[in-house]
């Protein structure tokens, strides 16, 4: 197994695990509110989101940061997480070789 499959394994359940919390939070408030990737992070851990603000705003591009990141940190953890897994996992899959 390669370390791209480990990698989509792990960011697929992630965003399963995101969405197991946001149902939890559904039943316990009534409200459905998932939780968005840059909420996530944020609460995770502000100071390598704020550095990563400020070295794409700084030494990239503030048009990437405003319309590309800010776009993504907005949405569902659980859809992007679960869907960069799947993603990755696809595109890491390669061919099998088949025994003759």
């Amino acid at each position: 197994m390669n370390v791209w499959r480990v990698v989509g394994w792990i960011l697929f359940l992630a965003g399963l695990s995101g969405l197991a919390r946001d149902v939890i939070a559904w039943f316990d408030t009534k409200v459905w509110a998932p939780i968005a990737i840059g909420q996530l992070w944020y609460e995770f851990d502000r100071s390598s989101l704020n550095l990563a603000q400020a070295v794409i705003q700084r030494y990239v591009s503030p048009f990437l940061w405003d319309r590309v990141v800010v776009s993504i940190l907005v949405c569902w953890a659980s859809a992007v997480l679960s869907g960069l897994g799947a993603l990755i996992l696809l595109l890491s899959a390669g061919r099998r070789k088949t025994r003759t």
